[in-house]
């Protein structure tokens, strides 16, 4: 026994001979990284066992036990598995977030829907497809090509507008008559190109198109507008202070207090660039007010963005909010640019089809079901049962509009113009409340609602009334959408909207705002019964 133990002593210490590339009679002491012999020794290697190193041995001592125990179990005959402490990829604690898989199951899918609607239409009709919304597609064509055109070309004249109020020194000045002027022209240009469409008769398909088209436009321009009209006014201050040298200290003041300010400016101030608390007041606040006319890149200072060019670029540029320069990529991606237009004509292909085959046909048979019966109760179970048929029809459809929308049409308007910020949704699959999802579905609207309506109106009114016009205002734009894709002038998406407010005030509650599972339920659930709740509502009633 005691011969075999130190056969097994006398292997081991050979077996690290061998890992320390020692020659026989070498000693450890020559060799700069040989740890010490004791350590290995610890560990037997015949035993199936090991005895753990010492925290306190050298990093080499752990290398080499760390070497012997994959020589053994490479050895091993029968294969092993190690098991670690680990969680699963869908476990809220994984640091596991690619799902693209899942992405392409979606496209899969929707391909066998459309290989097996097409040998349905052809086994029932003789044709691979319907041809009624092609038709309605197609109708109004060239008139709302050319409408469009007019209405984008219409905008270009808050360019020279804005030139005059800049350029004036009296009434019409910025602060003054300017910004009524301007509201003016924005509520004029509204009304007409809302009621464009009715007055020619447009299909449905169209006067949507030009209606959200209509609104994105305003948005865009009232957001030019209003900046510049800011910086005009903050331009003019500061070519004043060049004679208010001699004024009083209190006059200075004044002026620094009439400054506007911003949540971005005020933590850039603290950092160091702008406000030092020991220079003089007037210094102070020239400083502050040429870093309000530069660019955040610092290439552009107003008023050198006022250009034709410039407006035609943001006309283009994928945002809502103007700002006087963006950050750019180096090239157009062709390649890019060709795969999302494709993606954007694919989309609408699925969007046509889902909606022929699976809204249409159930929306005409409650319709035709509806003025046959008398009875509250079965009118009630008709709708319910029609609101059932359309949960399925109308997730897919707003899935597709999400990605027709905010991945390819502004994916390619940002590669049409170099646009480098492409952060146009976040996870708003992952929302808890309506709030959350109002941030995370359309970030561009979100910062031109927080930017020119809820800052806006909190610099008047308190933080819960801000967000209360915020709502009413998104809620009116809203409305007007869904009364020009029925012509029906109900309601129903403005109480929808409105009702947001109290819902997420409960979901915030103490009692189930730590519930995010059971939150994240809600909202899917709420999304897919409302969809098809207020087309329903819409078409029906």
């Amino acid at each position: 026994m005691i011969a075999r133990a130190n056969g097994h002593l006398a292997t081991d210490a050979v077996r690290a001979r061998h890992l320390l590339n020692l020659k026989p009679g070498m000693s450890h002491e020559k060799h700069l990284r040989s740890p010490p012999l004791e350590y290995l020794l610890t560990e037997p290697s015949s035993s199936g066992t090991s005895t753990p190193v010492p925290e306190d041995a050298p990093p080499s001592v752990h290398s080499i036990s760390s070497v012997r125990k994959q020589v053994r179990a490479r050895r091993r005959l029968f294969y092993t598995i190690d098991y670690i402490p680990r969680v699963s990829h869908f476990d809220p604690e994984s640091d596991y977030h690619d799902f693209r898989g899942f992405f392409t199951l979606f496209w899969v899918a929707l391909f066998v829907m459309v290989v097996t609607t097409v040998l349905r239409n052809i086994k029932d009709t003789g044709y691979p497809l319907r041809v009624k919304v092609w038709s309605i597609l197609s109708e109004n064509v060239w008139q709302l090509a050319l409408s469009d055109l007019a209405m984008v070309a219409s905008t270009v004249l808050t360019w020279p507008i804005h030139l005059l109020i800049r350029r004036s020194s009296d009434w019409l000045r910025w602060s003054k008559g300017g910004m009524v002027i301007h509201s003016l022209f924005q509520v004029v240009w509204l009304v007409v190109w809302i009621k464009w469409p009715f007055m020619l008769r447009w299909s449905w398909t169209a006067q949507v198109f030009l209606t959200l088209h209509t609104l994105t436009l305003l948005m865009k321009i009232h957001s030019y507008a209003f900046y510049n009209g800011h910086l005009s006014e903050t331009e003019r201050r500061l070519s004043e202070l060049d004679s208010l040298d001699a004024q009083s200290e209190s006059a200075l003041m004044a002026a620094a207090v009439r400054y506007p300010s911003s949540p971005i400016r005020e933590r850039d101030g603290k950092g160091g660039l702008a406000l030092g608390q020991n220079r003089e007041p007037l210094r102070k606040l020239r400083e502050d007010l040429a870093l309000e006319l530069t660019s955040p890149l610092g290439h552009i200072t107003y008023p050198q963005n006022l250009t034709f060019f410039n407006y035609v670029d943001f006309l283009f540029c994928p945002t809502l909010c103007y700002e006087l320069e963006y950050p750019r990529t180096q090239r157009l991606r062709w390649l890019q640019l060709l795969l999302k237009s494709l993606a954007v004509f694919g989309c609408i292909f699925l969007l046509t089809l889902t909606s022929e085959e699976f809204i249409l046909p159930v929306l005409t048979d409650a319709n035709r079901r509806l003025p046959m019966t008398s009875s509250p109760s079965e009118k009630g179970l008709i709708l319910a049962e029609t609101i059932s048929l359309l949960l399925f029809p109308f997730i897919i459809t707003f899935l597709l509009v999400f990605l027709v929308i905010f991945e390819y049409v502004l994916g390619a308007f940002a590669e049409i113009t170099c646009f480098a910020d492409r952060h146009f949704y976040s996870d708003w699959w992952n929302s808890r409340d309506w709030l959350e999802f109002s941030r995370k579905w359309n970030i561009p609207v979100h910062h031109f609602l927080r930017r020119h309506v809820y800052f806006s109106s909190k610099s008047h009114f308190s933080t819960s009334t801000a967000m209360f016009i915020t709502f009413f205002v998104s809620s009116i734009a809203h409305e007007l959408v869904m009364s020009c894709i029925t012509k029906k002038l109900r309601g129903y998406g403005f109480l929808m909207m409105m009702m947001q407010l109290p819902i997420v005030a409960v979901q915030r509650s103490k009692l189930i705002r730590n519930q995010t599972t059971l939150n994240n339920v809600f909202f899917w659930v709420s999304i897919i019964i409302g969809l098809s709740m207020i087309c329903v509502l819409y078409v029906l009633v």
